[in-house]
This record gives structure tokens, C-alpha cells and sequence, in this order.
């Protein structure tokens, strides 16, 4: 009986082996969205980005220097990456609305859906600023260790950090940020005015020139509702239709002598 008793239980356990796999969660990293278009040449994770790529948490963007890149994120928010960018998307978490992005080069615009979550968040970091939105439209490019934000719409703080931080002598913080509204910049440097980092009204050609570098079609097609599609179809159907029968009509009637078409004679 015993030896009964454990080929049972061997048969049992083996049995039994493929369950934790079948129950573990399915590899893969957290998704954070998708490459909805670009223009070669661009990397992603360091391979050749395709329209179509599906981005998860902590990947690396890189743009060359004729390369542009736009990304859907999974809450709707999109960016846009110019020429010579270098975008980390850390974290994207929809539901929680916790959204973390690193830029050490290049430029970007960001059109962020509203925050609404209580302890939601959308920030960008740069080696020397920390952009935070609620619900925006803005641009930020990072170069020779300069920061510069521009606000569209809405409203965004920046955090001067490293050697940008505003320090009194004491060492201590004396400007935690810096609020940019719709139509203002501000630029962070390593060259602290003695006031600290002001905002300024956006000189038109400097907003125009921000849109251009970062401009890309979506290759993607748009999302469209299921009841305009289906009507589309029916109404191109409906005058197909009509089409056919009228064409029908046309090479079946008959003239008006009275006589089919068929007969030699009404020709």
C-alpha cells in the first residue's frame, strides 16, 4: 500500500506543477502607451522605434537630429519629441493619474489631460527643474544646463533643483517655484538672478518657433465613434444602391417610339 500511496502522490504533485505558472501574472514590464508617429530617425530602448510600439514603464526615447517622435500615453496625454531629444517615461499609472518623465536633452511638448485624482500628479524633470501640471498644454527643452518652459494653456510650477536652486545665505531654499500661466515662460539656469527666476510674457515668434520643432502628424488613425461609422456605411450604401438602380433603369427603359432597344429597327 505504501508504494501505492506514493506513486499517488507523485502523480498528484505533478499534476499539480503547472498551476503556479498558470496563476503567476504574465511577464512584462507596466504599459504606459504607444508610439503613434515619427520621423526616422528615433530610438526606442536603444532599437529602431516603429509606429505602433507599445511603451512601458521606465523606457528611453531618443530622437536624432531629422528625427521627430510622438507618444500617446494610456490616460490620453501626448508627447511630442523634437530633434536631438532624449525622453524617459518612468512611470505612467492611468488609473492612479501618477505620471513621472525625465528629459535630459532636446525638446518636448506635453498635452496633459486634467489631474483629478486627490494625490494625482504629472511631472517632467530635467537635470535641473521639476515641471508639475495639473492639466496643461506646454513645451520644455533642456540644453547647455538651461530649462525652458513654455505654458499654452492652463498652468504649470517649476522647481528650480541642483545648481539652479535659490539658496539665501543661510543655505535654506528662499523660492520653492515658480508658476508659469497660459502665454508666459521661464527659463532655468545656473545663472540665478538676484531676484530669483521670474516668469515673462512669450514673444510670439519664440511660441511659434516652440510648436514648429515639435510638430509630427499622428500616422495613427483618429478613434471615431461606432454609430458615425456605421452611419458613414449605411448612407454610402443607401446611395450606391440608388446608383445601381438608376443605372438599371437607364439601360432597360424603353425609347419612346414604343419599340425595344433589342430591335434593329429603333436603331
Amino acid at each position: 500500500m505504501i508504494p501505492c500511496r506514493g506513486f499517488i502522490a507523485g502523480l498528484l504533485g505533478l499534476l499539480m506543477s503547472p498551476i503556479p505558472a498558470l496563476c503567476a501574472p504574465p511577464e512584462g514590464g507596466q504599459p504606459a502607451g504607444q508610439i503613434r508617429a515619427m520621423i526616422p530617425s528615433a530610438t526606442h530602448n536603444a532599437k529602431a522605434a516603429k509606429v505602433n510600439d507599445n511603451l512601458e514603464w521606465n523606457d528611453l526615447l531618443k530622437t536624432e537630429q531629422k528625427g521627430r517622435l510622438r507618444a500617446g500615453l494610456t490616460d490620453g496625454s501626448i508627447l511630442s519629441l523634437g530633434s536631438n531629444s532624449e525622453l524617459r517615461v518612468v512611470q505612467h499609472d492611468a488609473a492612479s493619474q501618477q505620471t513621472s518623465l525625465e528629459m535630459n536633452l532636446g525638446k518636448v511638448r506635453s498635452k496633459v489631460v486634467k489631474v483629478t485624482q486627490p494625490n494625482g500628479k504629472f511631472e517632467m524633470k530635467t537635470p535641473n527643474a521639476v515641471i508639475g501640471v495639473i492639466g496643461t498644454d506646454f513645451y520644455v527643452s533642456y540644453d547647455s544646463n538651461k530649462t525652458t518652459v513654455i505654458c499654452y494653456t492652463g498652468k504649470v510650477s517649476v522647481t528650480p533643483i541642483g545648481n539652479a536652486k535659490v539658496v539665501n545665505n543661510s543655505g535654506e531654499s528662499k523660492q520653492n517655484q515658480v508658476l508659469v500661466g497660459a502665454g508666459q515662460m521661464v527659463v532655468i539656469s545656473s545663472e540665478i538672478p538676484p531676484a530669483g527666476f521670474e516668469t515673462q510674457s512669450t514673444p510670439p515668434d519664440v511660441e511659434r518657433a516652440s510648436m514648429q520643432d515639435t510638430f509630427l502628424a499622428d500616422a495613427l488613425p483618429p478613434v471615431r465613434h461606432a454609430h458615425l461609422v456605421r452611419n458613414v456605411i449605411l448612407g454610402v450604401g443607401v446611395a450606391a444602391a440608388g446608383w445601381a438602380i438608376g443605372v438599371t433603369q437607364l439601360g432597360t427603359s424603353t425609347p419612346a417610339t414604343g419599340c425595344a432597344p433589342q430591335n434593329p429597327k429603333c436603331r
